[in-house]
């Protein structure tokens, strides 16, 4: 049930999807991979929404060159965990979204354990390992996968649902070398809040997501593209899981 206020405060939202498709905003669970320069729009704008519970992994800490673009993290909070940081900020935000966080680096042998039985992944990460391990993860538990990435001026998202669309590996087969790249903090924003819309739009249940499509947004241009893909027969992380999906 909403409580006291929940219907003032989510009023424009409501207006589109109704108190229902609010309620079911207030019950999903939702795991982030990141408190960085993709989470904090993601994390800001689906804490305003109303999600029900939000977990966020993140080991780093706050540094002086994350404050161009990791807006949930400020002056003051250099040297901080950015977990702690970000907690603080969306309780802030609003208090009726519990916010649970964790700092640890996500690896293989935590994975399945941090997720849990969270209902969808956002990954707001900077590396492909660790993105191919969300993709795993998604998969296994058939859960949707909603990625986004950036770079400069450039970005990109698409939204995995494990059984009915390709996979973040069919689409990236291998990783682009490790690196630290240049971002403008407002491509982080452009993608993370397509991502934050994705999320939402799946749980209520409106719209049209995006499946088997890779938006490209180009900001130095000021355009939009993107590029549809699919299912990839011998990918090696999501091939042994269609036939399961099929039955």
């Amino acid at each position: 049930m909403l409580v006291e206020g929940e219907i003032k405060r989510y009023e424009r939202q409501i207006r589109i999807f109704g108190e229902e498709g609010q309620k079911k905003l207030k019950k999903a669970k939702v795991f982030v991979a990141g408190a960085g320069g993709l989470g904090s729009p993601i994390l800001i704008y689906l804490t305003v929404a109303g999600i029900g519970k939000i977990k966020i992994v993140d080991h780093d800490v706050v540094e002086l060159s994350n404050l161009n673009r990791q807006v949930l993290h400020w002056y003051n909070d250099v040297g901080r965990e950015k977990v702690v940081s970000t907690q603080k900020k969306l309780k802030k935000l609003n208090p009726n979204v519990e916010v649970e966080v964790i700092s640890k680096t996500i690896d293989e042998g935590n994975i399945d354990e941090l997720v849990g039985d969270f209902d969808m992944i956002v990954d707001a990460m900077d590396n492909f390992p660790t993105r191919y391990l969300l993709n795993k993860t998604a998969l296994t538990k058939n859960i949707p996968f909603f990625h986004g990435a950036v770079h400069g001026f450039y970005g990109q998202a698409t939204t995995i649902i494990p059984g009915k669309t390709g996979c973040l590996r069919c689409i990236f087969p291998k990783a682009p070398l490790p690196t630290t790249f240049p971002i403008v903090g407002a491509t982080c924003g452009v993608i993370g809040c397509i991502q934050a819309t994705e999320v939402i739009k799946y749980i209520v249940g409106v719209g049209s997501s995006l499946e088997n499509r890779l938006l490209m947004w180009d900001g130095l241009n000021s355009t939009m593209d993107e590029t549809i893909f699919e299912r990839n027969l011998q990918c090696e992380d999501c091939s042994k899981w269609k036939r399961m999906f099929q039955r």
